[in-house]
């Protein structure tokens, strides 16, 4: 069974329409589209349920009982599913369920275009495609199932110097981790792949190992390798929500009776935000889906081999692949079409229709590409589903505030290239605590509540997947959902000339344009090499050496952590590296530790009394550090956190003239003999009182951090601008503060320091108690 039996007689899972004859000339288009006629799906049996030595089929009148009890329920029976299963069984794993509402295997799996590539955005992803690679390449000899893997490598094609550098940058990222890879000329192209025009092109990337399988094989593959290792597999089983106690996973409830459980895993695909809104506990599962076509044609004249390599023609926005000796061409649109606002029946799948008026602009590309398959035949017009997450990056690991509660799913159309590694990782995650690679650019902690919202997900999803084939330069932003979240400044800074990026859903200045700048090009100006704001930039950062600026960071993560007794103090000494019992006032920065003595978190701790502390982490921490203190609190009503990030705007003064914008607003002095390094106090700025003013800037250079509760922002922020004039006052962006802070190797969690980063190889083990590691 392979890819070419996608519509294979009794197992067909999804409705697809069919075109019995006709060319791809768009001269022919209107006579396909006349002769529309449809497959519909057959039905199947009720319950197919894997023992661990053999392969038991049961009828409808007969299901094979669901356990009462398991230690892992997953659902979903895609090739993500299986691969979770397969690998937990591998570690050793025991009573593990795996349920399916549908057929095995008959969601996105069935109809993915079963393309296995490491050409991916970062280097996790590449990994994790690696691994796929080669776990797939050996599960035949593993299981005895065929899984039709050809390996035929790949070529990326480049139409312009800009992609051509993109791909460059790819190639050095991936023989970074041992992938192997070649740029190539494009008369190279032309000897690999007899059909491709070369005559538009700049270059291309081959990558020898990337290949082609069967994803239904390799599901089924993957599903009799984790049965011989114990796991159960129930089909026509739907979960119907998740049962929770004391905020941990204690079961599931589905159509067919309730399992008690320790771990439940979502690998739901298409329907796992609906699953995770169905628990007792609402998980926030940010994902969307989308219609994805690709088309099928009948063999050439001359079969095209099936070690013939698979071409990513980016710029045209398709993929094409040999299939049955002709070719499987699809592709990413500039205009989707977002699909399933509610609901998870998997009729809605085998409902989804045809669209050869949404399809032409890719037929028309292919055709550019491939000017000889003009005279082919038609075969078939697939329309399935694909999950995409807003940052384009699939969804891993434990939710936050719900244990036992785990996700694997929103895979952007790379489920066959991720599930391998993906679920090796989450295996290794559940079994040790952590998996044996940096998964944070992925970790579903990276997303908060403020992105489940169904009509900011059909918004961005409509962005993202235009964008996996869009040319993407350093410092790119997404434009969608934005205005989510802003300080009280905004309005003020935007009509200063602040140009804007989010972070976390948070809208954070990243330079200010001069006054008589050409605003609309400067936005416009996307390259790999020296940018227009480049200048801009360099003079706020002159500007914060020199005299003072002020930054707008009200985005950072802000806790309180208090106590009636020492256990505040007690818990934070048990978290972070350093020694936080200091006098109040002081100011300590560290970071909270893995059993490993990785970082978890990076942090600024402020003593603000005896029982009382305040951390302030970085924006997109904001879900994961409360996660990481929540999971190791002691369930004590004298002990309380509180998430204040929405309470206090915080204005960053840099520069050797910030004590003196300082003194004369608060009429005290700021030099360091009255306010010394590291140190934090309550104080008067202009008429607004309680203001948290800390000498600290995140960057190295001399400078005062002012907390403001947010209806004093305003007032502070006024005030800090007018007396600042006389001292050459101006703002600055984030693109500054990164600037300064790499200068003095001022490190950031999530991109200089991560959960296998040390504070002995960050150089940061000043303060440290080696013996102050965290167990997970």
């Amino acid at each position: 069974m392979g890819v070419n039996h996608i519509v294979e007689e009794g197992d067909r899972a999804m409705r697809c329409c069919v075109r019995g004859s006709g060319a791809l000339s768009p001269g022919l288009l209107r006579q396909v589209l006349s002769n529309a006629g449809c497959w519909g799906a057959v039905p199947g049996r009720q319950v197919l349920w894997f023992s661990p030595r053999h392969l038991v089929t049961t009828g409808e009148s007969h299901p094979t009982p669901l356990p009462s009890q398991a230690r892992v329920v997953i659902c979903g029976g895609g090739i993500v599913g299986t691969s979770v299963a397969y690998h937990l069984a591998k570690l050793g794993w025991t009573e593990i369920v795996l349920l399916e509402q549908g057929r095995l295997g008959a969601g996105t799996t069935r109809l993915c275009a079963g393309i296995v590539s490491v050409a991916k955005p970062i280097s996790v992803e590449s990994k994790m495609a690696d691994y796929s690679n080669t776990l797939y390449e050996g599960l035949e000899e593993e299981t005895g199932v065929k899984t039709g893997y050809v390996k035929t490598g790949s070529l990326c094609l480049a139409q312009n110097q800009d992609r051509f550098l993109s791909l460059k940058r790819l190639a050095s990222r991936l023989k970074v981790i041992g992938i192997s890879c070649n740029v190539i000329k494009p008369k190279e192209v032309a000897k690999l792949h007899p059909l491709v025009n070369i005559h538009d092109l700049a270059g291309a990337l081959h990558l020898p190992g990337d290949a082609v399988v069967s994803p239904p094989d390799v599901n089924h593959a993957l599903a009799v390798a984790a049965a011989r290792h114990g796991v159960q597999i129930h089909d026509r089983t739907a979960v119907n929500h998740v049962l929770v106690e004391k905020d941990r996973v204690t079961g599931v409830e589905t159509d067919r009776g309730p399992i008690e459980c320790e771990y439940f895993i979502n690998c739901a695909g298409q329907w796992a935000y609906e699953l995770g809104q169905a628990s007792e506990v609402k998980v926030s599962v940010p994902l969307h889906g989308c219609e994805h076509f690709y088309l099928l044609t009948k063999p050439l004249q001359q079969p095209l081999p099936p070690n013939t390599p698979v071409v990513m023609d980016m710029d045209g926005r398709i993929y094409v692949r040999a299939w049955q000796g002709g070719v499987l061409s699809g592709g990413f649109e500039k205009n989707p079409k977002p699909i399933f606002t509610e609901g998870r029946n998997q009729l809605e799948i085998q409902n989804m229709q045809e669209d050869w008026d949404h399809f032409e602009p890719m037929l028309s590309a292919l055709l550019r590409r491939m000017p000889s398959l003009e005279s082919c035949e038609i075969h078939q017009l697939v329309n399935c589903p694909e999950s995409f997450t807003p940052d384009m990056r699939c969804l891993m690991g434990e939710t936050p505030g719900l244990s036992g509660y785990f996700v694997l799913a929103g895979m952007n159309s790379s489920g066959l290239s991720f599930a391998g590694g993906a679920g090796k990782y989450l295996a290794e995650w559940m079994t040790y605590g952590y998996p044996s690679g940096n998964v944070w650019p992925l970790e579903i902690k990276r997303f908060g509540n403020l992105q489940s919202s169904r009509t900011f997900l059909r918004h961005r999803v409509m962005e993202v997947m235009p964008l996996l084939y869009e040319l993407k330069v350093p410092r790119w932003d997404f434009q969608t959902g934005r205005q989510l979240r802003t300080s009280p400044l905004y309005d003020r800074l935007d009509t200063q000339g602040a140009r804007w990026m989010e972070k976390h859903g948070f809208e954070r200045a990243k330079y200010f344009v001069p006054a008589g700048k050409d605003l609309l090009a400067l936005d416009q100006s996307k390259t790999f090499y020296k940018p227009d704001w480049f200048d801009i930039v360099g003079s706020e950062v002159k500007c914060c050496k020199e005299a003072v600026c002020v930054i707008d960071m009200s985005s950072f993560t802000k806790f309180e952590l208090s106590s009636t007794g020492d256990q505040a103090l007690e818990l934070l000494q048990h978290l972070c590296a350093n020694d936080l019992d200091v006098p109040v006032g002081h100011i300590v920065h560290t970071g909270m530790l893995n059993e490993r003595g990785g970082y978890e978190n990076d942090c600024s701790v402020v003593r603000i009394s005896k029982n009382s502390f305040f951390i302030i982490s970085p924006t997109d921490q904001q879900v994961h550090c409360w996660a990481w203190i929540k999971k190791h609190m002691p369930n004590d009503p004298h002990l309380h956190l509180e998430d204040v990030s929405w309470k206090y705007t915080a204005l960053n003064l840099i520069g050797p003239r910030a004590m003196d914008v300082l003194s004369e607003l608060s009429y005290v002095s700021m030099t360091p003999e009255h306010f010394p390094s590291l140190f934090c106090k309550e104080m008067s700025v202009g008429y607004a009182n309680g203001i948290r003013v800390m000498s600290m800037t995140h960057t190295g250079e001399p400078g005062f951090m002012l907390y403001i509760p947010i209806e004093y922002a305003l007032h502070v922020y006024n005030e800090v601008m007018s007396v600042g004039q006389k001292y050459g006052i101006r703002n600055a962006g984030y693109y500054a503060l990164r600037s300064l802070r790499i200068e003095k190797f001022f490190a950031f969690w999530g991109q200089d320091l991560d959960t296998f980063t040390t504070p002995w190889s960050a150089g940061a083990s000043s303060g440290s108690n080696s013996t102050r590691t965290q167990t997970s």
